[in-house]
């Protein structure tokens, strides 16, 4: 529990949490961005990082002048896209080995099946859809691996997808981050951020849920 405590608090308080970064660790701090949503979006097995929020309190802690703010928005694009990547390849060649087994601790099987009727209904698109919904959006790159879109295809979605996920968020942050009542009520908007991004996702579970009575 302690430790769900701890990751609660660092969600909430994502601008101070970074700020505290910047100030000890410099230019490292963009190594660490990338490595967080890298991994989030990368790794089947770490949907749970923060994504969504960390992209707006960057773009908040850039305004403030701790970090550059074309810097920031290069590094989490790459990021981004890199984790995107390596997600499909990692669905291309392990998919089916990885979930032939049902009772699988960190890779649930109606993970995989949610996202695939996600894809079924969308289509590619789904690729840039999902960069908006947590979750979703580390599983749709396995996913298209696994049902092998042409990784050109894949590629040009994931590239879009990336530069709006990004070209959004960040200066979201950036602009709005640092007004007087968003500076002052920054936890409960990371809070808002984050039900907002969640929304989707819980909407499509109790519609998976209904479809299948």
């Amino acid at each position: 529990m302690e430790l769900v405590a701890q990751f609660i608090d660092i969600i909430l308080h994502l601008d101070k949490h970074l700020a505290l970064l910047v100030q000890g660790y410099g230019v490292w701090v963009y190594a660490l961005l990338f490595a967080i949503v890298f991994m989030e979006t990368g790794l089947v097995v770490t949907p749970f990082l923060p994504g969504d929020s960390l992209l707006f309190v960057a773009g908040a802690v850039a305004a403030a002048g701790g970090m550059q703010p074309l810097a920031v928005a290069a590094t989490l694009i790459a990021a981004a896209l890199g984790g995107d990547n390596l997600n499909y390849w990692i669905g291309r060649f392990l998919g089916p080995r990885v979930f032939q087994f049902e009772n699988n601790r960190w890779l649930k099987r109606e993970n995989l099946d949610r996202t695939h009727a996600f894809m079924e209904r969308h289509g590619p698109k789904a690729i840039i859809i999902a960069r908006f919904v947590p979750v979703v959006r580390t599983f749709v790159p396995f996913v298209c691996g696994i049902g092998r879109l042409t990784y050109p295809r894949f590629l040009g979605f994931s590239a879009l997808g990336a530069l709006l996920w990004v070209g959004l968020l960040v200066p979201a942050g950036y602009f709005f981050g640092n007004l007087p009542w968003v500076k002052s009520n920054l936890s409960a908007v990371i809070l808002g951020i984050v039900l907002l991004s969640v929304t989707p996702g819980i909407a499509e579970y109790f519609r998976h849920k209904k479809a299948a009575r």
